[in-house]
């Protein structure tokens, strides 16, 4: 659905539970392009630190790390029976997993180390050198790929966001309180956006989608809407 069959690259910034990942992946099938979720390959380093006893008590022992960065491989399948994209961490299927609050309460910290960020980064820009991508993330637009076609950038309130994930966690039976559930939230969009590496921040020509009160298709129209308007699509 690209023009003239040229490669295009999405940039889809924002806060955390702002439904990236959703609008991404459904674009991606629009557009017959690759999906790309950036937060779900820190979201595996983050595992791989917890269960390999690299975080202790909140610490992270970075020596560790470094270590063991080259022992994580992450890959993206997307599963046409459900139709559904699923992550993989060394050949381990860790889609709900990566998910939960334990994860959600460490993947910040993770995410501020410097040669995370870069091996990270590497890949990311390895996977769009030769294909039309859409990824979401943090810093896609910023750092990742400062020259992406189509950057936005996703913002809802902070109550809002932490009520759609208070919903994801109801629905996986975990139980866990809007209240704690809202600390998260705030705690990981302070991290976010005051970390030394890549922080979180809005591209100078990224579009702004607050959608606090629109539904998946509305959101996908705008961007769709968009493509058309830079004749991209």
């Amino acid at each position: 659905m690209t023009n003239n069959n040229s490669k295009l690259v999405i940039a889809i910034d924002g806060y955390s539970s702002c439904g990236k990942s959703t609008v991404a992946k459904d674009l991606a099938k629009l557009l017959n392009i690759i999906f790309i979720d950036s937060g779900a390959m820190y979201r595996c380093v983050t595992l791989y630190a917890l269960k390999n006893q690299i975080i202790s008590g909140g610490t992270i022992n970075q020596n560790l790390l470094k270590d063991g960065l080259n022992k994580v491989n992450i890959s993206f399948k997307f599963d046409a029976s459900t139709k559904t994209n699923e992550t993989y961490l060394n050949g381990k299927l860790v889609e709900d997993e990566i998910r939960s609050l334990e994860v959600s309460n460490h993947v910040s910290a993770i995410s501020a180390l410097g040669f995370v960020r870069k091996k990270m980064v590497d890949l990311q820009q390895e996977m769009g050198k030769t294909n039309s991508i859409v990824m979401d993330g943090r810093d896609i637009g910023t750092v990742v790929f400062p020259e992406a076609d189509l950057k936005i950038f996703m913002t809802a309130s902070p109550e809002i966001r932490a009520e759609r994930r208070l919903k994801e966690y109801q629905q996986k039976n975990q139980k866990i309180t809007f209240e704690e559930v809202l600390e998260n939230v705030v705690s990981r969009d302070h991290l976010d956006e005051t970390r030394d590496e890549s922080p979180l921040k809005k591209a100078d020509d990224a579009i702004v989608l607050d959608n606090g009160h629109l539904d998946k298709e509305q959101q996908l129209n705008f961007i769709v809407n968009e493509l058309k308007n830079r004749k991209l699509i």
